[in-house]
């Protein structure tokens, strides 16, 4: 349980301020133990020469008669707060151990400030003070604040210190950690309500700065799974229309045979329509393959050397017959010269194929008689790019907008002119990104839409 409570917000924000604490209590103690050592003796100092001074006013009046119960009781407060006395009458001290300097400076009248000095073989401090002008006076002797007295006295004094600062991080911790882990409990909990299906998930954007971006960012999240998840449900709808239209044919034809309906001049015709709609469906299933693995980065790209000029011309010169067949007009627009790039020329196919196709469905057949279809190659200096333009029907600035997204213009359009499943336009778009390029959707000068394929050259063959 121990373990589990420091895992917690609570317990590691309490952690930390009582680290913190104890941590800043240790630093000044090692900070200031220098200092308190100095300020003890340099108190020791004062209270010693306070002491001499006032001894000596309180000995002068009878320092000269007998010795008296007066100057003994003195003499022994002073020896029981570790303070030795010396007399010292007509220049001689009434004991052995005292420096000779001082015993001579003393007896001429003068006074002796506190100092270190040897006082029986010891380091101690000696101050001393003369008494009348007869060679008298008195000498104070005191040992020296150890280091070690010191800092135990300074450790004696900061447990206190030490054990509030604890009291204090421990509770600034908990506090801490309740204001944090407020607004992530409220996350996690619309993350849950997200993870259940919940899109209506909101957060108020209050609090600190993060919280109230963490707040937009989750709720932006749940705007986006909602138009998301809405996008999917459009899309399956128009790819399940899309399969059950020639599912209904082929199956329409398949009872047809089986019950003897289509004799033999029909079979033929039956089987050709059969197979067209199965050729559909398998256009249809592979778009949504290479679809799926486009959003996967799954799909392998071959890049090797490639010269538009010569792609371009062998496709116009593939699609020419078809495009004649049902009425429409194509022409190419070419440079002189090779157009030399890094790409997969199966991909680029691919996408300039599904563009055509698209611009050979989208042309009424009753108005295609004359309609044409451009296929252009334009280059510039860091990129070559391939236009497929059309005289068919076009698009809407608003069309514009969408014309990449799954299914968008599918739905947009559904029965009011002949569409696709949605996918050919999301599916070249995605494999020009790929391919390191990018696709574009434009209104084109023959009056309808305008597709350009852009190609970046590779390294060297900037133009």
């Amino acid at each position: 349980m121990l373990r589990a409570g420091f895992r917690s917000i609570a317990g590691r924000s309490a952690l930390v301020t009582c680290l913190v604490a104890v941590i800043s209590v240790l630093v000044t103690a090692l900070v200031g133990a220098p200092l308190a050592i100095q300020e003890a003796n340099k108190a020791a100092r004062v209270r010693l020469a306070d002491d001499a001074t006032l001894t000596a006013e309180l000995l002068r009046p009878r320092f000269n008669t007998p010795r008296s119960t007066d100057e003994q009781v003195i003499v022994e407060r002073l020896r029981t707060r570790g303070i030795q006395v010396y007399l010292i009458r007509a220049g001689q001290p009434d004991r052995a151990g005292l420096p000779d300097g001082v015993v001579k400076t003393v007896g001429a009248g003068r006074p002796v400030p506190v100092r270190r000095a040897v006082v029986d073989q010891q380091v101690q401090l000696v101050v001393g003070r003369p008494i009348g002008n007869a060679g008298n006076g008195i000498v104070l002797t005191e040992r020296m604040p150890s280091r070690q007295a010191t800092i135990t006295r300074l450790w004696g004094q900061l447990w206190m210190a030490l054990l509030a600062g604890l009291a204090a991080g421990l509770l600034a911790g908990v506090l801490l950690a309740r204001r944090i882990a407020r607004p992530i409990r409220t996350v996690a909990d619309a993350a849950n309500r997200l993870t259940a299906g919940d899109r209506s998930v909101t957060l108020d954007a209050d609090g600190p700065a993060e919280v109230a971006d963490l707040a937009h960012a989750v709720n932006a999240l749940t705007a986006a799974l909602a138009t998301s998840e809405g996008r999917e449900r459009d899309f399956l709808l128009s790819v399940s229309h899309e399969l059950r239209t020639p599912l209904t044919t082929i199956r329409g034809y398949a009872e047809a045979l089986a019950d003897g309906v289509v004799g033999p001049d029909g079979a033929q015709r039956a089987g050709q329509t059969v197979l067209d709609e199965a050729e559909r469906l398998d256009r249809l299933i592979a778009d949504l393959l290479v679809l799926a693995r486009l959003e996967a980065a799954d799909l392998p790209v071959e890049v090797v050397d490639v010269d538009l000029t010569q792609l371009v011309a062998a496709t116009a010169e593939a699609w020419g017959g078809r495009l004649t067949a049902a009425g429409l007009l194509l022409r190419t627009e070419l440079p002189p010269m090779p157009v030399p790039v890094r790409t997969d020329p199966g991909r680029i196919r691919q996408i300039v194929d599904g563009l055509l196709e698209n611009a050979l469905r989208v042309v009424p057949s009753e108005q295609a008689t004359g309609v044409p279809v451009v296929l252009a190659l334009v280059w510039g200096p860091a990129e070559a790019s391939i236009e497929i333009r059309d005289g068919g029907p076009g698009f809407t600035d608003d069309d514009l907008a969408v014309a990449f997204e799954r299914g968008a213009l599918s739905r947009r359009y559904q029965g009011a002119r002949k569409v696709g499943s949605g996918l050919g336009l999301a599916l070249a778009a995605r494999m020009a990104r790929r391919l390191g390029g990018r696709i574009e959707a434009g209104h084109a000068p023959e009056g309808g839409a305008r597709f350009t394929v852009t190609v970046p050259f590779g390294p060297g063959e900037r133009r």
